[in-house]
């Protein structure tokens, strides 16, 4: 907590200094007095480096891995965890009290004890526990905020509540009466909180490791969430582009910590088990190089900590190295003996690259001790070479260079490797220079792909249970004088017809005007832009090839007497702004008793009608069980909130 609340601090002051910096610039456009300029553009400058010191001063404390760690932890690489939003602490109760008087008709003071447990609640989300029962607190807040939103914010009256939340990164304050920015920032916190319960885990054994993968897939899950509901959200650290930089950090940190449990009970000097290892650990490498490759584009490198990105580097040389060293072990160590499964061995090592080396064949490899000696060595030396420039990258980064246990791991690597190299070099070896090729990247337990469930069934923004859709029908298409008889539109996915010429053979077979294409011959297209799809139509031959479409039915259907979820007929927005329900669908004249309590309203009766909606995992492989179950979230199709799917 003493992270938390120096963050706090230095919000404080970052939103003191912005404030001054604001004054001085109004104060410059104001006055044409040239003393009064040079004195105001004097004390900019000051300001302006305050804000400069105070952004390095945060950027230290996301830089602060080590006081995340689990304090068992004596030989395992360091994880980064994401640090918690900040928010003010916010008094409801005149706001909800004078609301309830005016717009129920009930005494609002009636409610006082009601109002004083959501504000302790609220309260107790600034500084959760780290731990499970942490993320029950802010799931507990986060199932309210619906309902208070259905009950007191109206789309056509403002409640006078301004919630204020600090971005993670910058620090910079974000201030608004939307509830929705209440509710994404929650969510956000959710997800960071389950990147520091995975980063506590103790990874020295299985049970540790398989908590650290299950809690940054959790995290993942949480924030690909928040980047699917959430589109438009006014803070940096919860926009799309940065979402999909911590999202894939968070599966490359999950793929780490399965590595580290394949490896955790040794590692066999045998020939498969160390092909096995050189593509879990080629794996990981390419991971951390995605993370390292988002980081750095425009605008994110500019609001990353650099700790971060050269920790992605540093990882990304580390874990191809291993793969490097590890499959010339199994080289250099294991030569092909008459017991020895010949045909089992020539098909691992095709699988270990995209191209053999020298255009050799597996077989010619395994075969020649000379061949498996010279390709074992350029294997080495680019082990060395990569861990070399990851000790060099190291370096370079002063908050890593803190890190003892992360340089003794990369050092011992790269002296392993070394040894490995001069152990199997000869003197008379002048011309044999041969690059090695890369490792394929391969994992038997993937960490980094999406639940089936959840990508399978296209854009959550398109392929939604709001939208009602036809059985997908199967078309052929054929070329006439080269064309189609339609025209494409999709970016991004998924793809839909347009201009369709109603006597062309596609709509004679009953392609329609506004059909989308799900899938060109056995290629799913949900996901897919025009371009790509094009590319599939584009060699179509004679005899025509299938597409699947589906048609969009009409969801202005009337509303059930008994439905506790229907939301049909209101039209889509990806907007931050919620609509509410209107004024007069609200009892005005209800009597409100006090053996409910108030944060109960409207749950239970919807309790008994309406399921939960489990808060949304990153479970990214079907052999990686859960330890403990999901916190559940009442479903916000409920309450009406269309904004947010």
């Amino acid at each position: 907590f003493s992270l938390q609340n120096e963050r706090a601090s230095l919000n404080q002051q970052i939103i003191r200094q912005m404030r001054m910096r604001a004054g001085a610039e109004n104060l410059l456009r104001a006055t044409s007095n040239n003393k009064v300029c040079d004195m105001v553009v004097l004390e900019l400058s000051y300001i302006n480096s305050n804000l400069q010191l105070l952004m390095e001063q945060l950027e230290g404390l996301n830089s602060s891995v080590e006081v995340y760690q689990n304090i068992q932890e004596t030989s395992s690489i360091p994880l980064i965890p994401l640090g918690l939003k900040e928010t003010k602490e916010m008094d409801f109760s005149v706001s909800f009290k004078d609301f309830i008087l005016e717009h129920y008709s009930e005494d609002g003071s009636s409610f006082e004890e009601e109002i004083a447990d959501l504000m302790d609640l609220r309260q107790a989300c600034r500084t959760p526990s780290r731990n499970d029962a942490g993320i029950e607190t802010l799931a507990k807040y986060f199932s309210h905020i619906p309902l208070l939103e259905s009950r007191f914010f109206s789309a056509t009256r403002q409640m006078g509540i301004f919630f204020t939340w600090y971005d993670s990164f910058t620090g910079v304050p974000v201030c608004q009466q939307n509830v929705s920015l209440e509710k994404a920032s929650i969510l956000f916190n959710i997800g960071a909180l389950y990147t520091q319960i995975g980063t506590r885990c103790n990874r020295q054994t299985g049970s540790g490791l398989q908590d650290a993968i299950t809690a940054f897939q959790k995290a993942a899950g949480v924030l690909h969430h928040l980047k699917e509901t959430f589109t438009h959200t006014p803070s940096y650290d919860m926009s799309p582009s940065m979402l999909s930089m911590l999202i894939k950090m968070m599966l490359a940190q999950a793929q780490e910590c399965l590595f580290e449990k394949i490896a955790l009970s040794g590692i066999r000097n045998e020939f498969f088990s160390l092909l096995k290892m050189a593509h879990e650990a080629a794996k990981v490498g390419d991971t951390y190089d995605q993370v390292h490759q988002s980081m750095s584009q425009t605008p994110i490198k500019d609001n990353v900590p650099f700790f971060w990105s050269t920790v992605a580097q540093v990882k990304t040389h580390h874990y191809r190295s291993l793969a490097h060293y590890f499959l010339a072990t199994a080289l250099l160590d294991h030569q092909l003996r008459p017991s020895d499964d010949e045909d089992q061995q020539e098909k691992a090592l095709s699988q270990a690259y995209d191209a053999m080396p020298d255009g050799r064949s597996p077989l010619d490899i395994l075969r020649k001790r000379e061949e498996r000696r010279r390709i074992g060595k350029a294997h080495l030396r680019r082990a060395v070479i990569g861990h070399e420039e990851g000790l060099r990258i190291h370096s370079l980064c002063r908050h890593l260079r803190k890190l003892d246990v992360l340089q003794a791991i990369l050092q011992a690597s790269h002296n392993r490797s070394l040894a490995k190299f001069n152990d199997n070099d000869r003197e008379d070896e002048f011309t044999d220079y041969m690059e090695a090729p890369d490792i394929v990247c391969e994992s038997i337990n993937q960490s980094n792909v999406f639940v089936k469930l959840q990508t399978s069934s296209g854009p959550l923004s398109v392929f939604s249970a709001k939208q009602r859709w036809t059985a997908p029908r199967t078309v052929r298409l054929r070329l006439e004088d080269r064309d189609l008889g339609f025209t494409l539109r999709g970016d991004p996915a998924p793809v839909q017809v347009t201009s369709l010429d109603p006597l062309c053979p596609a709509a004679v077979d009953g392609l329609k005007e506004g059909d989308y294409i799900v899938a060109v011959g056995d290629a799913d297209c949900k996901w897919m832009v025009v371009s790509e799809v094009m590319r599939l139509l584009k060699d179509v031959n004679e005899d025509g090839i299938d597409i699947r479409v589906v048609s969009l039915m009409d969801s202005g259907l009337p509303m059930p007497t008994k439905s506790a979820t229907y939301c049909g007929g209101i039209s889509k927005t990806y907007s931050m702004i919620c609509l509410a329900f209107d004024d007069d669908k609200s009892p005005k004249g209800r009597k409100v008793t006090k053996k409910g309590s108030f944060l109960s309203w409207g749950v239970k009766n919807h309790l008994k009608s309406s399921s939960t909606l489990s808060l949304p995992t990153a479970d990214y492989s079907g052999t990686l069980p859960w330890n403990k179950p999901c916190p559940t979230f009442p479903s916000s199709s409920s309450y009406n909130d269309s904004a947010l799917y």
